[in-house]
């Protein structure tokens, strides 16, 4: 049974630059201690343990160029499960860590999804099987976009989602190849700021004129 006392692991960083996903993913130290895979009690160690899968979750779907995660699909991966240590964190855990992702203390890293007519919640633990993990916030994309746009010199050109996520002179920006969806909310942010103007009624075709 795990124990209480002995975790309590440096939170790392998130890398700042993209990495390759063909490349190996380098787990934490704390991913080899049996006791990272339940959440315990004690409210400190508790704290700790979600910053840290916070920070794992975020750097790992990073790596690989995740943008959503279902728990259900997730769960028996890697990422989830250590198969050395034959330890798997529960949906339970699971579930509330994506919670604490999805709240203000946990800094709004994820937002989980709902199906039908119901908007997404940001924090209604157990709602839904599928979230967006945020290792960059909408606003984050955002202000990526904006930025590439400006040192593209592409202000005033009308460009179409799939340009700005697949099209050549994306390169290696950490935008390339995103969800559509995502796009689609990042830029939204871009307009409540002024910077832009969307055209079309969406999907891949519609265009997005910057200022």
């Amino acid at each position: 049974m795990a124990t209480t006392s002995s975790y309590l692991p440096p939170v790392p960083n998130p890398t700042s630059t993209s990495t390759s996903s063909n490349t190996s993913f380098t787990f934490p130290p704390h991913y080899s201690f049996p006791p990272f895979f339940t959440l315990q009690p004690v409210a400190s160690t508790r704290s700790s343990q979600l910053a840290s899968w916070s920070t794992l979750i975020q750097s790992y779907c990073r790596h690989h160029r995740i943008f959503t995660l279902s728990l259900i699909d997730a769960l028996p991966t890697p990422l989830f499960t250590n198969a050395t240590l034959r330890r798997s964190l529960s949906l339970r855990d699971a579930k509330a860590i994506l919670t604490y992702m999805a709240s203000p203390e946990g800094g709004n890293r994820a937002e989980f999804i709902t199906s039908g007519t119901k908007k997404s919640s940001k924090a209604e633990e157990g709602e839904g099987g599928k979230v967006w993990v945020y290792w960059r916030r909408p606003e984050e994309w955002a202000t990526a976009i904006e930025e590439w746009v400006e040192r593209t010199g592409q202000k005033g050109t009308v460009l179409t989602l799939y340009e700005i996520v697949e099209g050549d002179a994306v390169g290696k920006e950490e935008f390339g190849g995103m969800d559509m969806e995502l796009l689609q909310k990042s830029l939204g942010v871009c307009v409540k700021r002024g910077k832009a103007q969307v055209f079309g009624s969406g999907g891949e075709g519609e265009g997005v004129k910057f200022f």
